[in-house]
């Protein structure tokens, strides 16, 4: 268990990704910053319900969620990675 939690960990703050974002028709280059996903790393390995910070940060970072769930170290954590998302009332994206 700890191995796992250290490799999400590194993976974590390892993994900054640019993406596109559309904003008022035009579009704009937003930095994913993982790390801002570390205070919902409790509740998306134990499932609870989502802290309001937790939420916050992943409404900031909504446009990156593609990009964190395909990410082989959340793969395990991916059904309560969704039980999060869907706490929070953000619409789950379609990373297709």
């Amino acid at each position: 268990m700890r191995f796992i939690t250290l490799v999400f960990i590194v993976s974590i703050l390892s993994s900054v990704t640019l993406t596109k974002t559309l904003i008022l028709g035009e579009e704009v280059k937003a930095t994913c910053d993982f790390t801002k996903f570390q205070v919902c790393k409790p509740e998306i390995i134990t499932g609870s319900p989502p802290s309001e910070e937790c939420c916050e940060k992943l409404k900031e970072q909504q446009s990156c969620l593609c990009a964190y769930l395909i990410s082989p170290s959340i793969s395990q954590y991916i059904g309560n990675a969704k039980r999060v998302i869907r706490a929070c009332g953000i619409p789950f994206p379609n990373c297709s």
